[in-house]
């Protein structure tokens, strides 16, 4: 366990192809590390009751939601061989179509990444108090399922 303090990883609005690039470049002078893996996740543009979803507008319990998000971290540093692990989640607005959550383990090895990234995202979708309300194209709106 890294035994670091919970850090604010919530962005305002959605998360740009410029700073997950840049999140990548910045692990190349890094070289134990032989594997990345990275989870995006998207807003879609699901059809519901016959209308549209155009954008999700996300909110969160910030301090309880950074502190699971921090659990999760540490749990996984405890489970598997990471050298490094980002997570960012969306606040505010984010348009169909665009990022709002990206998570990105490094590892030694390539096995590592892939199962430490599908307990990860499994983990915030289950723990994390992030609450997103889909706003329809006529403007109406609903409390997303977490899905």
């Amino acid at each position: 366990m890294t035994n670091k303090k919970p850090k604010n990883v919530f962005q305002p609005g959605a998360i740009t192809s410029e700073f997950i690039g840049n999140s990548i470049y910045k692990h190349q002078t890094k070289t134990s590390i032989g594997a990345h893996n990275i989870f995006l996740g998207q807003v879609r543009a699901d059809e519901i009751d016959g209308k549209t979803v155009s954008a999700i507008e996300y909110t969160a319990y910030e301090d309880m939601a950074n502190q699971k998000f921090h659990d999760i971290r540490e749990s996984a540093f405890a489970k598997f061989d990471l050298t490094c692990m980002h997570i960012y989640h969306s606040l505010g607005t984010v348009k169909a179509g665009e990022i709002c959550l990206f998570v990105f383990v490094s590892s030694p090895r390539r096995k590592v990444v892939f199962d430490a990234l599908e307990y990860i995202v499994e983990a915030i979708k289950a723990e994390v108090p992030v609450f997103g309300k889909e706003i329809f194209e006529d403007e109406s709106h609903q409390w997303k399922v977490n899905n």
